[in-house]
């Protein structure tokens, strides 16, 4: 069975740049075998999270009505790989894509009946990350590579890469010189078989990263 990979869209525009690396991300996922599955946030997402003392319904459900459970039960929670995309909004990640991550409390809160079932699902994935922005500055981006590094840890998930594109004009991301289109296809290739490495001092671990094999005449 192929791998469930779930990519998400944090910009409303269909014909951005954002929208461009993630369809990049799409077809790179298809030609490594993944069941991709892409979704724009704004199609599920249509209010922010409330006070769930308040509006959580008496079957414990959200009382919100919009597709935001569906995204998350039928596509996030069964995905073993989740790629986030978002361009960048005053050096963070889009409205949508932040009311994403909160309205998932809703499910994981204890007094959601299901909660324990939602919390084991929504660990152990790989995640990554693909940004577009105007910007060229480096900066510009490590406060979203920080949140979704710690929600990594959170989930116990990994955490395993990320592709940035630059461009402002509606699909200009395109003519960007360090090619985040072609990084983002290849990305969205490779993100089951991507090598990955977190140490903590006691991990063990082999005297090299790269097997021999994969050496060059000219390393040293």
């Amino acid at each position: 069975m192929s791998d469930k990979l779930l990519i998400l869209v944090g910009s409303p525009r269909r014909n951005g740049n954002t929208a461009a690396l993630a369809d990049a991300v799409r077809k790179g996922a298809l030609t490594g075998g993944s069941d991709v599955t892409l979704r724009y946030l704004d199609d599920h997402i249509s209010a922010f999270l409330r006070d769930c003392r308040q509006c959580r319904g008496p079957d414990g459900e959200c009382a919100i009505d919009d597709r935001y459970r569906s995204l998350f039960f039928d596509d996030f929670l069964p995905a073993r790989g989740v790629i986030f995309c978002t361009p960048i909004y005053w050096y963070g990640v889009s409205a949508q894509l932040k009311a994403f991550f909160d309205r998932s409390f809703c499910y994981y809160a204890a007094s959601y009946p299901g909660s324990q079932d939602a919390l084991a699902a929504m660990a152990r994935k790989r995640l990554g990350l693909v940004l577009a922005s105007e910007e060229t500055y480096p900066g510009v981006a490590l406060g979203i590579i920080h949140q979704i590094q710690e929600f990594s840890r959170y989930t116990n998930s990994d955490f395993v890469g990320v592709v940035r594109g630059a461009g402002n004009s509606r699909g200009e991301v395109r003519r960007d010189p360090t090619n985040p289109v072609g990084n983002a296809q290849r990305f969205g290739r490779d993100i089951f078989s991507r090598a990955y490495s977190d140490y903590r001092l006691e991990t063990p671990r082999s005297p090299r990263v790269w097997p021999e094999s994969g050496l060059t005449s000219s390393s040293s």
